[in-house]
């Protein structure tokens, strides 16, 4: 120990970021197990730290008494005065250790604790790190493949890339550059893990920060965006500027941002009649966000038309959307999906009718109350009881 210590603490400390303070607790307490293996107790052992020698000092502080029944905890009154006569019944005693004595199994305890104590040190920057990237978009290198993941080098360690996080239809190769974003970042024990996404709804309103200029200035902003990974993508927009037009903005002059949004992805479809994979592009509609749920609901339903929009008095968030019988397969979608993603973009659950069901619904409605109000009106009134014989 000594100068050669001191430097070992600068250099943990400057390099691996670990605390010096840290350190050199974990060398106390290596030292004080040291000694308690030694002499079966710890109850009397002191450590201390030279910080201008580098140098750990043990000590054995021992009780005065009168009659000793541990000779690692207690010293006689007799012993004591033979050390100074102003000793009393009581008083504490330090008796330097040699450490050389206990100081190999100490150095490798310690050595252990420091190696551990690195590892979460290292770990929690780490994690620290990426956990301020989360809700990002990141590029990366694929590095490998397995049954679960797709595992991405973001740098310092491996992001995994689920088949559900994956746009259906998109492959892949070692050492391919790609972007994904990080929507979760975890730490325990075994190290940090990353999970990242491309199928992820926020991972287009983040492309389209990167490629298109006013999104990225806050002029155009993504209110809320839907998206089948692959497919089909409902985007809400607003403008805070009068005089720029917000889905001319992210559509861009002949789909120009678009084009650049999509060309981030390239999913591949299998050609049933040739087997042959071809290329293709995720749809995005881009609807105008207003205040208003009813209008609301109404842009998001495009490209059908909407009759009107109801809403449910005992269920604030359950609309139901009445289009013409004409347009009912198409605000239904295929396999239900314009509904669907209209739904999670507007955050009402949307029941779909066609104006023929409507109206037969309302017929029927009609015709109960009415019947109600006329078996009120056939039942026989009560007799008045006013207490008179």
């Amino acid at each position: 120990m000594s100068k050669e210590m001191l430097e070992a603490f600068r250099i943990l400390e400057e390099e691996k970021h670990i605390d010096k303070k840290d350190i050199i607790e974990a060398v106390e307490e290596s030292l004080k197990s040291a000694y308690k293996r030694r002499y079966g107790q710890a109850e009397s052992c002191v450590v201390e730290f030279d910080e201008k020698t580098g140098d750990f000092q043990v000590y054995t502080v021992r009780e005065v008494v009168e009659e000793v029944f541990d000779s690692r905890l207690e010293i006689s009154l007799e012993d004591a005065l033979a050390i100074s006569s102003a000793y009393e019944i009581g008083d504490k005693i330090r008796f330097a250790e040699s450490v050389a004595e206990f100081g190999r199994v100490a150095a490798q305890s310690a050595k252990q604790t420091i190696m551990e104590k690195m590892r979460r040190q290292m770990r929690e920057v780490t994690f620290n790190e990426y956990k301020e990237r989360e809700g990002e978009i990141m590029t990366g290198t694929v590095e490998r493949f397995d049954q679960r993941f797709i595992y991405v080098n973001l740098g310092t360690l491996e992001a995994q890339l689920s088949h559900q996080d994956q746009i259906p239809g998109e492959t892949f190769k070692s050492h391919d550059r790609i972007e994904v974003y990080v929507y979760k970042v975890e730490n325990n024990p075994k190290g940090v893990n990353v999970f990242v996404s491309r199928s992820h709804p926020q991972f287009i309103k983040r492309i389209m920060e990167q490629e298109i200029p006013e999104v990225f200035d806050g002029t155009v902003e993504i209110m809320s965006v839907s998206r089948e990974a692959g497919d089909r993508t409902k985007i809400a927009v607003r403008s805070h500027n009068p005089n720029v037009d917000a889905i001319g903005t992210i559509v861009g002059r002949g789909g120009s941002n678009i084009k650049k949004v999509t060309s981030k992805f390239h999913p591949k479809r299998i050609d049933p009649k040739t087997g042959a994979a071809l290329p293709m592009e995720e749809n995005i509609d881009v609807i105008q966000w207003v205040d208003d749920p009813a209008e609301f609901i109404y842009n998001a339903i495009a490209p059908a038309e909407v009759d009107m929009v109801l809403f449910d008095d005992e269920d604030p968030k359950r609309a139901t959307v009445v289009v013409p019988d004409s347009k009912l397969s198409l605000a239904i979608g295929r396999r239900g999906q314009n509904v669907r993603l209209a739904a999670h973009l507007t955050g009402y659950r949307i029941d779909i009718k066609s104006a023929s069901e409507y109206d037969e619904m309302e017929a029927q409605r009609e015709e109960f109350l009415a019947a109600e109000a006329k078996n009120a009106e056939s039942e026989p009134s009560e007799p008045v009881l006013d207490g008179t014989e």
